[in-house]
């Protein structure tokens, strides 16, 4: 019999043999992705996408969005989801959850994300999407989805308050948001990797047991670390540490001026011992294209008051540009409805007809 201990040590090296496969995996499909005479590219299909639960910030920015660009510039059949129906998996209140969908989607075409060349659409306008949740329930067990990360951790986080069923088979909705379009690329990183075998072991097992409908999808695994807010934690608009791609240059400029430092003056990179000051050097550097601690050498003794202004200054000229797209999108709601419109008609005519091959496979065309 085996003790807690070595069943850890057991769970680990397979956790490793998974992550070393998943990344020989993504080295091949990125290799696809940029060779555009590479036999099945034509076959490649990007699924990706946002919780709306409040505006974008710059994480959302370099961590996800330049990345959707370059897939649709590459030529690669790219969907970005707006996962409306995700935002009420943790939340009781969705907010003002149309403006939070509008804001998104005018975020996407700033950053270049064109309607002609991408589907954008949304989780609620798709019925047929959301009807795969039934058969790929079946698939799962309780154990499984109580395995998954995303759920131990929020389940560890709730305290006494109960875990709800959508939370609990959130990641079942991800499977069918992936299935339905038979998307083969899924960028993540690696706390995302059990989402992605969870949809690969749900299509498989869909195949065994009725008949070859799904191809499993491969998780293109993204080396962006996440972008730490102003305060050195994950960064998040709701928290106050975050920049919104939304804010006015003033409004940026107030956000960086009240941010806490620390007391010495003299600036270094410092990650661990000193979050605030190396989340500004990271946000500096990924405007710059500058190494962090470069750039700390450079202002050195200038002190947390030359940090900011900085700070300021790269990420309000670097955002200039996608602020005047942003700021003349928001002023023509009717034109963001219909591109999401749009794209909701281009998803549902896929989902529709995927609905119809799983019924056929099932026996359920009566």
């Amino acid at each position: 019999m085996t003790t807690i201990h070595e069943q850890d040590e057991l769970h680990d090296a397979g956790a490793d043999a998974s992550y070393s496969t998943a990344r020989a995996r993504s080295a091949r499909l990125q290799a696809m992705i940029d060779d555009p005479a590479a036999p099945g590219r034509d076959r490649l299909r990007v699924l990706t996408g946002d919780r709306p639960t409040g505006p974008l910030h710059i994480g959302h920015l370099f961590a996800t969005l330049k990345s959707r660009v370059a897939f649709q510039d590459k030529g690669i059949d790219t969907f970005v989801l707006v996962a409306d129906y995700q935002v009420i998996t943790d939340r009781d209140d969705v907010g003002d959850i149309e403006d939070h969908v509008l804001g998104q989607v005018a975020d996407y075409l700033a950053t270049g994300i064109d309607p002609q060349r991408s589907t954008i659409f949304a989780h609620s306008a798709v019925p047929a999407l959301n009807q795969l949740m039934l058969p790929f329930l079946s698939l799962v067990t309780e154990a499984e989805l109580h395995r998954n990360p995303t759920v131990k951790a929020e389940l560890a986080a709730t305290g006494d308050r109960a875990l709800s069923g959508l939370l609990l088979t959130y990641p079942v909705h991800q499977a069918a948001d992936i299935l339905f379009c038979h998307g083969t690329i899924v960028p993540v990183g690696r706390d995302q990797l059990p989402h992605i075998e969870q949809t690969r072991v749900i299509a498989r097992r869909f195949n065994a047991r009725y008949a070859e409908v799904f191809t499993e999808p491969d998780a293109l695994m993204t080396d962006a670390a996440m972008l730490p807010g102003l305060d050195g934690t994950k960064m998040s608009t709701s928290r106050g540490n975050g920049i919104a791609l939304s804010m006015t240059a003033d409004e940026t400029a107030a956000r960086i001026r009240r941010a806490r430092t620390d007391a010495q003056r003299r600036i270094t990179f410092d990650p661990v011992g000193r979050p605030e000051i190396a989340s500004m050097l990271t946000m500096i550097g990924l405007f710059t294209d500058r190494e962090p601690g470069q750039i700390a050498d450079e202002i050195g003794d200038g002190g947390a008051a030359s940090l900011k202004r900085l700070l300021t200054d790269v990420v309000n000229d670097g955002l200039a540009a996608h602020r005047r797209r942003r700021a003349a999108l928001i002023a023509e709601p009717g034109h963001l409805r219909s591109v999401l419109q749009d794209g909701n008609s281009r998803a549902n005519a896929i989902a529709d007809a995927t609905l119809r091959d799983v019924r056929e496979a099932m026996g359920m065309t009566y």
